[in-house]
């Protein structure tokens, strides 16, 4: 008899099959249903099914002919602040370390790049600019850093100004080393964000600058976000901690990203 009408069967295997279909879609890779019916022998209706159920789960986004990775929600700057704070700290302390005598510097809003003020050296006559409030509060209360806020309307998910004017004033900036902040990152999708003008200020950021960092915590690889800043190739150096596997700094090498890791020297350089 064909299991589909042995009791209690088809359930089974209906969950199964979607617990696969929604772990390719974790790792964000797309699926296409007709490849799904003929891998599990089933039809394009049973697998649209699964599909609808995962979306109303919201583990994916249906598209015409099957589904996209789901698209991760942006949290506040202030809920970031707390998350991960020894991983950001041991990325800080990596990154403060390219820093170069007299760069003018530029810190992009993200609790990461908060993170590095505590390690940027005063002994370098550099200068900072940022965009971040939080940011701006932490140099400030240094005091022994030249500090250039960049106004404007202050997103309260970004945690910084991001806005119009904020875009016109970092077209006048000669920046040295920009810290670009991220929301998301893939081999496959490059470097991504939740807000449109968030996307264009950073893109400003990195074309106005002859050096751009940006670092990333593991939790924040393989996810997604609507709009891309950038593509491995378009990032000078990207810096990673030990919570990347090998396979995963292996992809990111891959796709053109110059990883930095444990040391202050680029493991792959361009």
């Amino acid at each position: 008899m064909d299991s589909k009408y042995i009791a209690g069967m088809q359930p089974v295997f209906a969950l199964s099959r979607r617990d696969h279909i929604s772990a390719r879609l974790a790792n964000g890779q797309p699926v296409v249903s007709a490849e799904l019916a003929a891998e599990f022998s089933v039809s394009e209706d049973a697998v649209r099914r699964d599909l609808r159920a995962l979306a109303e789960e919201g583990r994916c986004r249906r598209v015409y002919g099957g589904a996209l990775p789901p698209v991760s929600k942006p949290h506040s700057m202030a809920a970031r602040l707390s998350v991960a704070t020894v991983e950001k700290s041991n990325l800080a302390r990596l990154a403060a370390g390219t820093v170069q005598e007299g760069e003018y510097l530029f810190l992009d809003s993200g609790s990461t790049n908060l993170a590095i003020v505590q390690y940027l050296p005063e002994d370098k006559n550099i200068t900072v600019a940022t965009n971040s409030i939080h940011i701006a509060a932490e140099i400030f209360s240094r005091g022994d850093l030249p500090l250039m806020m960049v106004g404007g309307d202050v997103s309260p998910v970004v945690g910084g100004c991001v806005d119009a004017a904020a875009v016109a004033l970092v077209e006048g900036l000669n920046i040295d080393r920009c810290f670009i902040g991220a929301c998301a990152i893939s081999p496959s999708s490059g470097l991504s964000v939740h807000d449109f003008a968030d996307s264009i200020f950073k893109r400003t950021l990195i074309r106005r600058s002859s050096i751009s960092v940006v670092m990333v915590t593991i939790d924040k690889l393989h996810d997604r976000a609507p709009h891309v800043v950038a593509t491995g190739s378009e990032i000078d150096i990207l810096i990673v901690g030990n919570e990347f596997s090998p396979t995963d700094r292996d992809a990111l090498v891959t796709a053109g990203y110059s990883l930095m890791k444990n040391s202050d020297r680029p493991v792959v350089s361009r």
